[in-house]
Parts: structure tokens; C-alpha cells; sequence
């Protein structure tokens, strides 16, 4: 990583962890239109949805390579037929005044090329985390959304959701003393999916790493306030058959130097979900830690924390709308994906090669 791109991150970061402040305005004189680009499961059960309780953004169109789900969509959200976009027509989005922001809700290997694309029509772009493939793809898209002067918002939830931000702000204000270690760990249970799934294949961004570790490498980043020094990995197979070319289950520690060391998994086949700092005068934990029905909060003296009504996915769009209007701080910056995508390279490689590897 050059110099510039480290200094660029530390910036963002400095930005995005502004804590625990949440700002949702009073107002409400203007929403912003956004389109979701790619109309999957993520798209169909969980941001659309949210987006009907948004206050400050709505869905107004549509982006996807799937023609036949275009009238299903249009019938259940009121969608125009002047805001329905293929992926080869959505050059026309730059004279469309309807839209606003272009949310890219498709595989991981595709993330750059839309990203970019929707940047060049003028509209301000979020894109669902992971970032992208490399951290060469990340800049890419960083670069994208600076030439053509648009915001850009990568899909951490967890970077706006209350008890999350509750004790990422424990690193400084240390309640619980100084920290000791950290527990990190994502992932669900299952068997795998078709060969031909594209989360069954490396070149598309499959596998536990990509798919669910994002959230133990950012949970531990952002709930200690600080970036690991190097990493260790190794990678579990108890199906073999199945995972031919992805990781299934991958066990890694993030030295952040000083003694502090992260202790992390992720996993498609073990159900993972919770993350725990143990400090010298006790602890807290979110457990689950990543779920989409919630996240709760526990301290050791007993201190429980419970989960927000309603959907994070509306918090985290909301947040993002107000900080493209100027009426609140950006929460996540784009130098967030890059970093975890940076680490997710070096845990491959301490993994595959058995030894340590300085970040």
C-alpha cells in the first residue's frame, strides 16, 4: 500500500469513527432517489424493504441483468418504467434527474465495473461491502467517484448500528480499563451451495473470507480504534468434496502490537457470531454481533444493551442520504473497504503459507 493511500485511510478512518454520535434530522424537505443495481436476495429481502421506512431516501429504480423480475419489482414498489435500467443501458442514468444515489447489490468480482460505471453517470454511489476483489479494484472505484465529484458509501451496517458504536467508543473512554484481548467471529452454518453458485467460486469473491469474515476483520478493527501490525491463518476443511476452491472455515489473529491480539473466524459451514473484549476490569461483548434480526450488547457488571427496532439496513441508508445532503457525518468512509480487503489478502497469504505476515 503506497504512502498516499496510507495516508488517505487514516484520514477516512479518523472520519468514520467519530463516535457514538448518530444523527438522524428533524426535517424531512427532500428525499433522495436511489436505484438498486442488482436484484438478489440481499436486494429483494432486505434493502427494499428497508427503504420503505426510510426517511430520507426512497427507492425509485431499478438496475439488473434479469429482465423477467423487472415487472414484479415494478408492480410491488410503484417503480416508473423511466427509471428501469439494464446493465447496458445504465449510461442513461446521467440524464435521469429521478436518482440520486446507485446502490451496487451484485457479486463481489463485479463490484468495480458497476461501481465505476455508475460513478461516470453523476450519481452518488454505495456499494455493498466487500469493497472488491483487490485493493487495486477499491482505489479504482475510489478514483472513480473522486474524478466525477460523487459520494461514496461501502454497506457496513454494523458502522452504523448503536451498540456497535456503544463500545467502539469504549477504546477511548475504557470503562473497563485497558484492553487485554478481543474475540471476533462471523459466520453461519451450512453445507455449501452448487459448484456453480457464485459464491462457490474464487474468481467471483466466494467463500467464508470474503463472504462473512469482512465482518470479524472490521469488527475488530473498529471496535479496538486501531490497525493490526501482522496476521496469522490457517484454514479448516470438513468438507472437502464441496469446497473445492474456496475456504469454508478460515481461523486467523490480528497482532495489533503491544500485546493486544485479536482472536478471529469465519466460517459457511460453523455458525459464528460474536465478538468479545476482555479488558483488565472486565468485559463486553455483542452477541450475536452481525445479525440481521439484531445485535445485543452485555458488559460484565451486567449492563445489557438490546437490539433497535426496526431494520439497520434503514439506519445505515438514512445516515448515508443525510451525509450526501451535508445534514450529518459520513460514518463509513470508502478507505474502510479498502483496508479489509487489504487484510483479507494477507490472511489468504498467512494461511496458505503457514507463517506470519506483516500487514
Amino acid at each position: 500500500m503506497n504512502t498516499i493511500t496510507r495516508r488517505r485511510l487514516l484520514k477516512g478512518l479518523a472520519a468514520s469513527m467519530a463516535l457514538p454520535a448518530l444523527p438522524l434530522a428533524a426535517r424531512n424537505d427532500k428525499k433522495l432517489g436511489v436505484a438498486l443495481l442488482g436484484l438478489g436476495n440481499y436486494a429483494s429481502n432486505l434493502l427494499a424493504p428497508a427503504l420503505t421506512h426510510t426517511r430520507h431516501c426512497e427507492l425509485r429504480g431499478i438496475i439488473t441483468g434479469s429482465p423477467e423480475k423487472i415487472p414484479r419489482w415494478q408492480k410491488k414498489y410503484g417503480i416508473a418504467d423511466a427509471n428501469v435500467y439494464t446493465y447496458d443501458s445504465m449510461s442513461s442514468l446521467a440524464d435521469n434527474p429521478d436518482i440520486d444515489v446507485v446502490y451496487v447489490v451484485t457479486p463481489t468480482a463485479t463490484h468495480r465495473r458497476f461501481a465505476v460505471n455508475a460513478a461516470q453517470t453523476g450519481k452518488h454511489v454505495w456499494c455493498e461491502k466487500p469493497m472488491a476483489m483487490d485493493t487495486g479494484e477499491c482505489q479504482q472505484i475510489i478514483d472513480a467517484c473522486e474524478a466525477n465529484r460523487v459520494r461514496l458509501s461501502i454497506g457496513y451496517r454494523m458502522l452504523h448500528e448503536p451498540n456497535t458504536r456503544r463500545f467502539a467508543g469504549y477504546a477511548s473512554t475504557r470503562p473497563y480499563g485497558p484492553m487485554q484481548s478481543l474475540q471476533s467471529f462471523a459466520g453461519y452454518a451450512g453445507n455449501g451451495l452448487p459448484a456453480d453458485n457464485w459464491r462457490m467460486r474464487p474468481e467471483m469473491g466466494g467463500g467464508a473470507l470474503y463472504d462473512m469474515g469482512v465482518y470479524a476483520i472490521n469488527g475488530a478493527r473498529f471496535v479496538t480504534q486501531r490497525e493490526p501490525v501482522s496476521v496469522t491463518a490457517t484454514f479448516e476443511k470438513s468438507h472437502p468434496d464441496i469446497f473445492r476452491h474456496v475456504d469454508e472455515t478460515t481461523l486467523f489473529s490480528l497482532d495489533f502490537g503491544d500485546g493486544l491480539i485479536a482472536d478471529c473466524g469465519t466460517s459457511v459451514v460453523r455458525g459464528f457470531n460474536r465478538l468479545k473484549v476482555t479488558c483488565d476490569d472486565g468485559w463486553y461483548a455483542l452477541k450475536p454481533m452481525q445479525s440481521y434480526s439484531g445485535v445485543a450488547g452485555r458488559t460484565s457488571d451486567d449492563r445489557r444493551f438490546p437490539a433497535i427496532r426496526g431494520m439497520q439496513q434503514t439506519l445505515q441508508m438514512d445516515n448515508d442520504a443525510l451525509a450526501i445532503m451535508g445534514r450529518g457525518p459520513s460514518l463509513v468512509s470508502p478507505e474502510e473497504g479498502l483496508r479489509d480487503i487489504h487484510l483479507v489478502s494477507k490472511i489468504f497469504a498467512a494461511a496458505k503459507s503457514g507463517k506470519q505476515v506483516a500487514v
